[in-house]
């Protein structure tokens, strides 16, 4: 059977990964808004439309009347105050949607067209299923919050929910690089580089869960100084929370200081690694992808560093319900480790231990590269 170009399918998955990114960010707004629990049902049909009447707006804010937030935090509140939020949460929701659409019409055309060859439909199936994982994991997070006990949603749940959006969006990545990168552009025997590369990557993974843990807990306010934290490099009571000795794993996981603590000290060791493996990846002449590629890790942690001391140092100055300084900083500061993420990926994909055929995973045409 023949199969046409992949060109079309290789677009179609860069924009899905433009929207992905857009979608972190709206979420990320959604969360430093405080935006996020101002939508108290999951409807994922009927949700489409915001309220189009006094009647339905005064029903959604009644429902947010019922739940901590409110109650202990924004009692205050007018309808003007509601609907604010409730925006935000609804465009981050309804983004979801269009991502949904737009994955699934082309899908349909591409399928028509035949543009699909049997290697690629497995990976199709999982992208689809990781899409709806993720909306059905954001929506069980948001539930963590709808009680009269929390304030805010679970920053465990938070996390889990932003990294599966990382996996949807590095899978997307990927599937599309294995269409648009050809063999001739990779970097063969190179094994420790590539395990190097790999584990910046597992590291980096661990720091973007403690991102979420740090947003989750509001951590950047409990030590909004720099290089000190709070004039000390090992902060006084990081086993100590709310009255309570934690053990050393909890404290790390659940104390907003020592959840800072580890935060600041992993991106110190990231940025000293990535320095390390800039300088080796130098010593590989070689042109194209990986000649541009290699310098992007270390602009991208240089940057991510300082809008995270920016970030740290301007909490204190967050705007409820608002937006300022410190929510541009933090908001960049995430966009900026998607970009360093990304920018890991693509070199551990044109990076190859071996020289051998490797087989590609999809069919590509290489004349419309």
């Amino acid at each position: 059977m023949q199969y046409r170009s992949s060109k079309p399918v290789a677009i179609w998955l860069l924009v899905g990964v433009f929207m992905i990114i857009v979608q972190i960010i709206l979420g990320g707004i959604t969360r430093l808004t405080g935006s996020g629990l101002s939508i108290t049902e999951w409807q994922p049909i009927l949700g489409t439309l915001p309220p189009l009447n006094d009647q339905q707006w005064q029903h959604a804010f009644d429902g947010y009347k019922q739940i901590a937030q409110y109650k202990h935090l924004n009692s205050y509140f007018t309808l003007a105050d509601f609907k604010f939020i409730y925006f935000w949460e609804w465009l981050h929701r309804l983004w979801g949607r269009l991502i949904g659409l737009v994955f699934l019409i082309p899908f349909i055309i591409f399928i028509v067209q035949r543009r699909f060859s049997k290697d690629m439909i497995k990976p199709m199936i999982i992208l689809f299923l990781l899409g709806g994982l993720q909306g059905l994991i954001g929506w069980i997070m948001v539930k963590s919050g709808l009680n009269e006990e929390n304030l805010y949603v679970s920053h465990i749940r938070l996390a889990i929910h932003f990294i599966t959006a990382l996996v949807l969006l590095v899978y997307t990545f990927w599937f599309a690089l294995s269409l648009l990168i050809p063999k001739k552009a990779f970097v063969y025997q190179q094994p420790s580089l590539k395990n190097f590369t790999v584990t910046l990557i597992s590291l980096l993974t661990i720091q973007l869960i403690y991102g979420a843990f740090m947003a989750g807990l509001k951590a950047a306010t409990y030590a909004p100084t720099w290089p000190s934290i709070n004039g000390d490099y090992v902060p006084t009571g990081i086993t100590d929370y709310r009255g309570q000795h934690l053990s050393f794993i909890s404290a790390i996981v659940d104390n907003p200081i020592a959840v800072h603590f580890v935060h600041r000290n992993m991106a110190y060791l990231i940025c000293v690694l990535i320095l390390i493996w800039t300088i080796r990846a130098l010593r590989i002449k070689c042109k194209g992808v990986y000649a541009v590629a290699k310098w992007l890790p270390l602009f991208f942690v240089v940057l991510q560093t300082g809008l995270g001391i920016g970030a740290v140092l301007t909490s204190p100055k967050a705007i409820v319900h608002g937006w300022g300084t410190f929510e541009w900083f933090a908001q960049l500061h995430q966009l900026v480790a998607i970009l360093l993420l990304l920018s890991l990926i693509l070199l551990v994909f044109v990076i190859h231990r071996k020289k051998k055929i490797i087989k590609q995973t999809v069919a590509v045409d290489l004349h419309v590269i």
